[in-house]
């Protein structure tokens, strides 16, 4: 990734802590906290030492109507960003959502940018499919075809994985869904195998709830349940149905419930060789466990990054959308960040290596 240069100045410990405390402000009030001032338009430092690999971008539904001013948003973004790839991934829709769309709202402009850009499918087909075959309580052969017949149409259309479709994925927002399906559901078990046939990930987005327990206070029923069911069980079903499937397991660092902890994660990862895990810090909504307290990494956490340094990835979850990026301090520079305080090899690896690796995506030189 030699074309991409280095940038100058970084982001110090001081001016993180003062993004986060901005950012949790932002979250509760709409305003930076008294006191403090973000940075302004043209004075941002530039945070990333080395280039990285974004794992898990998204576009809106403005995608819709103007594909190419989008991507070449992305395009012009990612520069300043010194991100050396992003691949975008549609959101888990269900069948409902009158916004829902796929990868092939933006796949033909995406492929124009193969150098710097890559994509992932089914978010707005298969998981509405699978959201959907949990209501109807219908997985049966013909569901399973039509299911199949489009993962691999997707995969025929060039996606490098599966996603983003989701198991248990809570309400935040005014209208915002709540979607729960099981993680050994027939449908995702199906999708392991056919993302195991292909050499391809799956990029899975579920809370953890390893026992029953009520909903987090600072959430509304509805739309979310009142109570959360266990779902930890499943999801090592799902991990070990078929070992040769990939999963990342999205947003690691960006816990709400509580139990997606270090140990939870060290313990996932010893057991389950085929589970991966994108690295999501979101200064807007830090949650329960982040990986950054006073703009430092956690200890916790960067033995965990050193103990398994070839499972981890940067995923970002940031939205790319309307001609500017999302409202308020921006989730990459909290990601580079991180990966800024990494040892030099760590970085490289969670930074770029691993997700070229665990994409099968030819680097960029």
């Amino acid at each position: 990734m030699t074309g991409f240069q280095k940038k100058s100045c970084v982001m110090t410990p001081a001016l993180a802590a003062l993004l986060l405390l901005a950012g949790e402000s932002w979250r509760r009030t709409g305003q930076p906290a008294r006191g403090t001032q973000l940075p302004t338009a043209g004075t941002e430092p530039v945070v990333a030492l080395s280039p990285y690999v974004d794992t898990h971008a998204h576009f809106d539904a403005k995608i819709l109507s103007d594909p190419n001013g989008e991507v070449a948003f992305a395009v012009r973004e990612m520069v300043l960003e010194n991100a050396a790839k992003l691949i975008f991934l549609p959101s888990p829709f269900l069948p409902d959502d009158p916004n829902r769309f796929d990868h092939d709202a933006f796949m033909a402009v995406v492929k124009h940018h193969a150098d710097k850009l890559a994509f992932q499918g089914g978010g707005g087909s298969l998981n509405p499919m699978i959201q959907e075959s949990v209501r109807a309580a219908d997985a049966g052969p013909e569901v399973q075809r039509k299911f199949k017949e489009r993962a691999e149409q997707i995969l025929r259309d060039g996606a490098v994985g599966f996603g983003e479709v989701t198991a248990e994925h809570l309400s935040f927002l005014p209208g915002q869904v709540y979607e729960s399906a099981p993680p050994d559901h027939p449908l995702f078990l199906l999708l392991a195998d056919i993302a195991a046939d292909h050499g391809v990930p799956i990029d899975l987005h579920s809370e953890v709830v390893p026992q029953a327990m009520p909903l987090p206070l600072e959430l509304k029923s509805p739309p979310n349940p009142s109570k959360l069911q266990e779902n930890l069980a499943a999801f090592e079903r799902l991990l070990d149905h078929n070992p040769r499937a990939k999963i990342i397991w999205a947003h690691a660092g960006s816990d709400n419930t509580g139990y997606r902890t270090t140990d939870l994660c060290r313990q996932l990862l010893k057991a389950h060789p085929n589970l991966y895990m994108e690295i999501k810090i979101d200064p807007l909504s830090l949650g329960k466990n982040p990986p950054i307290a006073n703009g430092k990494i956690k200890p916790e956490w960067l033995k965990l990054f050193k103990d398994f340094p070839d499972r981890f990835v940067i995923g970002t979850d940031q939205h790319y959308a309307s001609g500017r990026l999302m409202t308020g301090p921006q989730r990459w520079k909290m990601a580079a960040l991180l990966l800024n305080q990494l040892p030099r090899d760590l970085r490289r690896k969670i930074g770029a290596e691993n997700a070229l690796r665990i994409f099968s995506i030819p680097n960029t030189k």
